[in-house]
């Protein structure tokens, strides 16, 4: 084994890859951004490089950086997590240019897997199954639209060197094919620095289906079962789980033999994922997937495979690195059944727009009773405009499925987090759905219930109100004097018994809350509806009953705003003041504002133009991914301040209308 490894990567993979190598007796070491200089995966390690500025291409894409950093250390071997540079063939060069050890695959093999062009060639000669489309190197906007049509719609665009969801568009008919071949071309450029493309027929009801593979170097390859990928958002996966439901043995066992042949036919070593897609319009079958990619990296959501074999996939490759063996495929056993979720500060009801911020409130539940939390970040810490979202990973292991599925709802709904958005309560809604609950999903499913598992936010319910209200009585009561006779929560009045009226804005309206404390309890009416209770606030948290449900939620009082958090979700209330008053208040009607920090990669509109609401009026690139911003309306443009290549702040104006 190794004496030392240095992680080439941030976050939560660093911290996950290091506690495995610590327990191993590997000395670790961290590398870090600007942005990352107080960082979790930093302080977690026994030594730490700085390597550059905030932005990837700057830091952790800095091949000739990291290498310095690992001599300068003495790390025998490097770690590339995933993304960044993990399935860089340069960096493994580099890394044997270097005599250091490089944890993963040969660059052979990255090589061969990296274009999925020439990916699909390989394992289809396998014997492997392939989706038909066209991957040549004619890459005429004219050639490949005659070959959308050949394979007929709707199709696939996808980046020949991509992955999570990067350069991909689904195109339903040909009318739409032109436009969506410029974005993901753009797009895979942008990630990737190779717009080159292909086209595959689009399975209309498919799962994604993936096998965790290991090969060694002496010559042998097992499988590691299937893992079910098939939630996902823009192409981008929310939760994980395996097994995949209901997959029949002799499924398996072909997919599990399909997937060592692919790692076979490249002379792969170390983790690595075989990703295919699965028609299940006639339900799950032996003949009815098809290869899509091979990742030479450990996997976000490798932990459901650890769940489920009780096998460290890190100390894995670790070993195999090292030159030891693989255990035999029959010593490999399944248990059980894991979910895995990813929480994201982001916005479900804004089509997942990243959110950036800092975490004034992180609360994860404790790991234990087959919960299992890998989080890169901590309370206090910032999500900012330059690395990918994700704040943790959430995995629950059980007997069957429904356990690790009801398992898992309960914890995201116990999910604190204020300072950003995020997808906690969405992912609860998800776990609960009874189509998720019976199985019956694929890559479309929360395209098709988004209005239930995202409603857009309307006004906050009188239930919500009323804790609110309350929560603000009681954190005005606790930092009232002591010794004043106004101190003493009784509801004592001169004249009799009276009431409290605290009153929120909502749009252009004020909605009066009153409160009153009739023996000894709460009760509050609002909007018609009385609700009974007995409240009280400890710190920031609101404990109790009201309206016969149990209360267990975190508040926080800050000026005029009150944010409460429960089940998973965060409200954040303005409270009414008469003596603020914003004349300089812009019109937003009037404009298009950047709704993030980012880089305007397309501008679609000019002065003078007319345009229809829903119209596509510029494209922002941010968090690796990209925005269209939209007409809200039918207007007139009157001005476009902002040029492409421009970096943005929240809240620039980019488009300006005519006065209606």
């Amino acid at each position: 084994m190794f004496p030392s490894v240095l992680v080439a990567n941030r976050g939560e993979i660093a911290r996950r890859v290091m506690r495995t190598a610590r327990r191993l007796g590997l000395r670790t070491i961290a590398v870090y951004s600007d942005a990352d200089r107080d960082a979790w995966h930093v302080a977690d390690a026994d030594e730490a490089v700085h390597i550059g500025g905030s932005a990837a291409k700057d830091s952790y894409l800095r091949i000739d950086a990291i290498i310095e950093a690992a001599r300068q250390t003495g790390a025998a071997a490097i770690h590339p997590g995933y993304g960044f540079l993990s399935e860089k063939a340069e960096f493994a060069d580099a890394c044997a240019a270097a005599g250091i050890a490089f944890i993963g695959p040969p660059a052979s093999a990255i090589r061969a897997m990296g274009l999925k062009d020439a990916a699909k060639d390989i394992v289809g000669k396998a014997g492997v199954p392939v989706v038909p489309g066209y991957q040549g190197d004619d890459q005429s906007t004219e050639r490949l639209q005659a070959e959308a049509g050949r394979t007929g719609y709707p199709v696939l665009i996808k980046a020949v060197a991509g992955g999570g969801g990067k350069g991909m568009r689904r195109v339903d008919a040909e009318a739409e094919f032109v436009k969506a071949l410029e974005g993901a071309k753009r797009e895979a450029m942008a990630a990737f620095g190779d717009d080159r493309v292909l086209i595959e027929k689009y399975v209309t009801r498919p799962r994604h289906i993936e096998i965790q593979v290991f090969a060694d170097a002496h010559g042998n390859a097992v499988h590691l079962f299937e893992r079910d990928c098939s939630l996902q958002r823009r192409h981008q996966k929310v939760i994980e789980e395996a097994p995949a439901p209901g997959m029949p043995e002799a499924m398996r066992a072909a997919m599990g033999d399909a997937a060592v042949k692919a790692a076979l036919a490249i002379g792969y070593r170390g983790a690595g994922t075989i990703e295919f897609i699965v028609d299940s319009s006639e339900g799950l079958r032996p003949d009815g997937f098809f290869f899509m990619e091979m990742n030479t990296r450990l996997q976000v959501e490798h932990p459901v495979t650890e769940a489920i074999t009780g096998l460290d996939l890190v100390e894995l490759q670790l070993r195999i690195a090292a030159g030891e063996a693989l255990p035999p495929q029959s010593a490999i056993t399944l248990c059980g059944h894991a979910v895995e979720a990813r929480l994201y500060a982001e916005d479900p009801a804004k089509n997942f727009l990243p959110s950036i911020g800092t975490l004034r409130r992180l609360h994860l539940p404790a790991a234990g009773d087959g919960v299992r939390i890998d989080a890169g970040v901590r309370e206090g810490d910032a999500v900012t405009m330059f690395y990918d979202p994700m704040i943790a990973k959430v995995v629950a292991h059980g007997t069957t499925r429904d356990e690790a599925r009801q398992k898992l709802a309960r914890v995201m709904e116990e999910v604190e987090v204020a300072g950003v958005r995020t997808n906690a309560a969405f992912v609860a809604k998800c776990l609960r759905h009874p189509g998720f609950a019976s199985g019956d999903i694929d890559t479309g499913f929360i395209d098709r219930h988004m209005k239930e598992l995202a409603p857009k936010p309307g006004a906050a319910s009188g239930e919500t109100l009323a804790l609110a209200a309350v929560a603000t009585l009681l954190e005005s009561a606790g930092k009232a004097d002591a010794a004043s006779p106004w101190a003493v929560e009784d509801g004592f009045r001169l004249g009799g018994a009276g009431f409290d009226l605290v009153e929120f804005v909502s749009g252009d309206e004020t909605i009066g809350v009153r409160v009153t404390r009739p023996a000894g309890g709460w009760r509050v009416e609002v909007g018609g509806a009385a609700f009974d209770g007995a409240l009280r606030l400890n710190g920031n948290r609101l404990t109790g009953s009201l309206g016969g449900r149990s209360v267990h939620a975190w508040v926080e009082r800050a000026g005029n705003t009150v944010t409460l958090i429960r089940d998973g979700e965060t409200r954040v209330l303005a409270l009414f003041d008469p003596f603020d008053v914003d004349d300089t208040a812009a019109d937003t009607g009037s404009t298009v504002l950047s709704p993030m920090p980012g880089k305007i990669v397309q501008v679609l509109a000019e002065p003078g133009q007319q345009v229809k609401r829903g119209a596509a009026l510029a494209v922002l690139e941010a968090m690796k991914m990209e925005h269209t911003l939209t007409a809200p309306a039918d207007r007139k443009i009157a001005e476009v301040p902002v040029s492409v290549g421009d970096q943005v702040t929240e809240g620039s104006v980019i488009i300006r209308f005519a006065e209606a």
